[in-house]
């Protein structure tokens, strides 16, 4: 019988959360741990880190690391926020190697996607799905029919001449000082950017500034359906522990 309860690791510049997951209720099962990330932040030492993890929580099964870089074919392929060893590294199989169990190596947005599209805001959403987490950047998760196309990057869209996440981040409203009409004025242009280009049935709009989604939901303007995330802080682990138990390395 399959485990149900696997790990999720979600690896930022500052920290590594990791919880236990329930993956048919999609919740974790312990509390959310916040690890501070080690500097430097080179792949031995956040993998044997999240090996340590891995023994405190006596873990079980397929786990599943959610991580700030492009990944294809389970090798990182850039490194935001983290030490530049990690580009060309394949970080999956080398935490498998330290746990003796499966990883499955995912794209941080990409983890949050999963979880909003399994279980989150836009389960049973057909069609094409944009999850944008809004934070430090920009994450993307793109969905056609549930199945995920994967590390999109369109936080670095040229946007009026530079990254678009430079301009409409949750970073740039609060180095700018910006109200929230100021900075919906910003994202308003960006879906549309967005939608112009993709024409989806639906924006989820995750990351840090979703806690506040309340505040400025009214002053949010598309001809697609916007709907905040379901799982916040929690929506990188728990998105890793169920593409753990999909088992599709990306």
């Amino acid at each position: 019988m399959a485990d149900t309860v696997l790990l999720g690791l979600d690896v930022g510049g500052s920290s590594i959360k990791s919880a236990l997951v329930d993956i048919e209720q999609g919740r974790a099962v312990t509390p959310l741990q916040t690890t501070p990330t080690p500097v430097p932040s080179t792949p031995a030492a956040v993998l044997q880190l999240c090996a340590q993890i891995d023994r405190q929580l006596k873990a079980r099964g397929a786990a599943g690391l959610a991580f700030p870089a492009v990944v294809r074919h389970g090798v990182a392929r850039t490194a935001a926020n983290v030490d530049h060893a990690w580009i060309g590294f394949s970080g999956g199989a080398e935490l498998s190697r330290l746990l003796g169990r499966p990883v499955v190596f995912i794209n941080d947005a990409d983890a949050a996607g999963v979880a909003e599209i399994t279980l989150g805001a836009a389960r049973g959403v057909a069609g094409l799905v944009i999850l944008l987490t809004f934070g430090t950047g920009i994450g993307s998760a793109v969905f056609l029919d549930g199945k995920l196309l994967p590390s999109t990057e369109l936080g670095h869209m040229e946007f009026h001449g530079v990254d678009a996440e430079r301009i409409a981040s949750a970073h740039a409203r609060t180095v700018e000082h910006l109200d929230w009409p100021s900075w919906c004025a910003r994202v308003n242009d960006y879906l549309a950017r967005l939608h112009a280009l993709f024409w989806p049935d639906l924006f989820v709009i995750g990351g840090s500034i979703s806690e506040d989604f309340e505040q400025y939901r009214a002053l949010l303007q598309s001809p697609t359906e916007i709907r905040r995330a379901t799982f916040g802080a929690e929506a990188g682990v728990v998105g890793a522990a169920l593409a753990a138990a999909n088992g599709e390395q990306l």
